[in-house]
């Protein structure tokens, strides 16, 4: 249970609901109490009725008999529907407030997910990540409602109840009561074995779900290699191993309500029997048995559910843990102060390295560059020779192994990082658009935008055009990461949404790489408009989108092998000349052809 403890801020949270809930369980064990002793006295009154109508001696009235009968039938009746009532107030107290806490709870891992780094979700799974907020708060909602509904009822019915049916007859009761602790304990072990195998059908439902959303994301790739027949062959397969799974849970469970009708049955069967001898030897009253019947019953499901509710607890255990687990990880990054911060966009990089935490690649290596505000830095170099990673240190996703990045004068560990970021435009090499609307996806990064300003971004990145030819033109819907748009286009609108933001500091990774010469160069174009007074960041393996930097640095296995100009590099004859020489002469062989 110490996993669960984590919820307890909860039941304080939600203390007049649990306390009301509380209070209406014990009403309805009441009212659910009065129902079988007015049946017995019902039973005996008739029996005393009958006995009395052949004794001439006594004087028989058939209307006062009708009347009792009648008042008595009422009393069954109202407390019946009173026991309804409280029943219903029951679950909308405490049933509700498993609700809330469950909405509160996936609340709270939301929350928790928004702040931890981009390492975290670098060694985590899609999949598990979505289980957690979903099928682990599902089962700990299943503690925080039936169970503890289910709890508090059987404790409170054997509070009432046991002590009432010893004080009536003790011989019967030990007899009506000894088979429920077994119930109780072979559903326990049941529950267990069904646990067990629910866990295995949930990894293999996991299983079947990431499957599925990979070949959704990557249907593409599966058409593009004509792999459709294998892909459903390997859907069957893990379908049928889930089916087979729960076959084998399905074959335990259905041992649940024969054994519980088997034990009931047996404890009706003791009620009978015990409880006939009881009345031939005179020590109790006849209506005693109907009225034994219904205890058995009213204790019955509360002795059932002792051991399903010992399994849900477990199970609610098990997940709390496993969600504690990612509450528990503190985010790498952290913002160190609230205090807001006015980016102005001076960037230094001091003797800075960086390794990858997770596969321990050594991405930089004591790399140090200055970036006044307003400057334009482009970074050039080989595939993994670092300039994606200086983006992302800018950016702050992640911390610098050693060394220091400063931010108009700050060490960038220091500074607000809600101002940081919200200061900066990033456009990845791979752009990411949200399954919504193309004016949605642009102004993603600011509040409320007017639609003129949402346009003049898509036509600063040149993707204006593109997009009012659509039929809904900006309300155009883009599918799961955009995929209704061409490689081009998605880059295109991406670099639109870090235009609205106006930001002091603008960072391009790679992201005109899907786009022609022609329209790279209208692009930047309008970015050198943009740029003006701005901090820039671009970073490309051509130089054709570098070369009207302020100042180039060359990077090669996350080291600086050079720096300048696009003049000085051309005169140091160096890796950045012959770079572009043969960027040249293939735009010269392609216009000739």
């Amino acid at each position: 249970m110490k996993s669960l403890k984590h919820l307890n801020k909860y039941f304080f949270k939600y203390k007049l609901l649990f306390s009301l809930g509380f209070l209406f369980v014990a009403i309805s064990v009441v009212f659910g109490i009065i129902t079988p002793v007015y049946i017995g006295v019902s039973i005996n009154y008739i029996i005393d009725s009958i006995r009395d109508y052949h004794d001439p001696t006594i004087a028989f009235s058939e209307s006062e008999v009708k009347r009792k009968l009648l008042i008595y039938a009422g009393i069954i009746l109202g407390s019946a529907l009173a026991k309804g009532l409280f029943m219903f107030f029951m679950r909308q107290t405490l049933i509700v407030m498993s609700r809330k806490i469950e909405y509160d709870l996936k609340n709270e891992i939301f929350d928790h997910y928004q702040r931890l780094s981009l390492a975290f979700y670098k060694r985590n799974n899609t999949g598990d990540l979505m289980n957690r907020i979903s099928e682990d708060v599902s089962r700990v909602r299943m503690y925080l409602g039936p169970a503890i509904m289910y709890t508090v009822n059987l404790a409170l019915s054997i509070l009432i109840l046991v002590p009432l049916m010893f004080s009536i007859n003790a011989k019967l009761s030990l007899y009506v009561l000894a088979p429920l602790p077994v119930l109780s304990y072979a559903i326990y072990k049941i529950s267990k074995i069904i646990n067990v195998r629910s866990e295995i059908v949930q990894e293999q439902l996991s299983t079947i779900s990431t499957y599925t959303q990979e070949a959704f994301s990557g249907i593409r790739v599966l058409k593009a290699y004509v792999r459709e027949d294998s892909s459903i062959k390997n859907f069957e397969e893990q379908a049928n191993i889930y089916k087979a799974k729960n076959v084998d849970l399905f074959k335990i469970n259905s041992l649940f309500f024969p054994l519980m009708l088997l034990l009931v049955g047996l404890s009706t069967i003791l009620t009978v029997y015990i409880g006939g001898q009881e009345i031939l030897a005179g020590n109790i009253e006849g209506g005693r048995i109907p009225e034994f019947l219904f205890y058995v019953n009213m204790l019955t499901w509360p002795m059932a559910a002792l051991g399903w509710v010992t399994a849900i607890v477990q199970r609610a255990e098990a997940s709390q843990k496993r969600i504690n687990e990612f509450l528990e990880t503190e985010p790498e990054i952290s913002n160190p102060t609230d205090e807001e911060f006015e980016v102005t966009g001076n960037i230094e990089f001091k003797n800075v390295s960086f390794v990858y935490p997770d596969t321990g690649i050594k991405a930089l290596n004591d790399v140090s560059f200055t970036l006044n505000a307003g400057e334009t830095l482009a970074i050039i170099g080989k595939t993994g020779s670092g300039k994606s990673t200086i983006a992302t240190l800018i950016g702050r996703l992640y911390d610098v192994t050693s060394g220091t990045i400063f931010i108009d004068g700050k060490d960038i560990t220091t500074i607000n990082l809600n101002s940081l970021r919200s200061s900066s435009g990033y456009v990845p090499q791979e752009g990411f658009l949200f399954s919504d609307t193309i004016a949605q996806n642009i102004a993603f990064g600011v509040e409320n935008p007017t639609q003129e300003i949402i346009e003049q971004a898509a036509k600063d990145s040149d993707v204006h055009s593109n997009i009012i030819e659509f039929p809904k033109g900006y309300e155009t819907r883009v599918g799961e990461r955009g995929i209704t748009l061409s490689g081009g286009q998605k880059q295109r609108v991406s670099i639109a949404r870090a235009l609205v933001k106006n930001p002091k500091i603008l960072i391009f990774d790679d992201c005109l790489s899907a786009v022609d010469t022609e329209t790279e160069e209208t692009i930047l174009g309008n970015l050198k408009r943009i740029m003006k007074g701005k901090t820039s960041v671009i970073i490309s393996h051509r130089v054709s989108s570098v070369k009207n930097a302020d100042k180039i640095i060359v990077l090669e296995k996350g080291s600086i092998i050079e720096r300048g100009s696009h003049d000085e590099l051309l005169a140091a004859n160096g890796y950045y000349a012959n770079l572009y020489e043969q960027q040249l002469l293939e735009e010269q062989t392609e216009e000739s052809a």
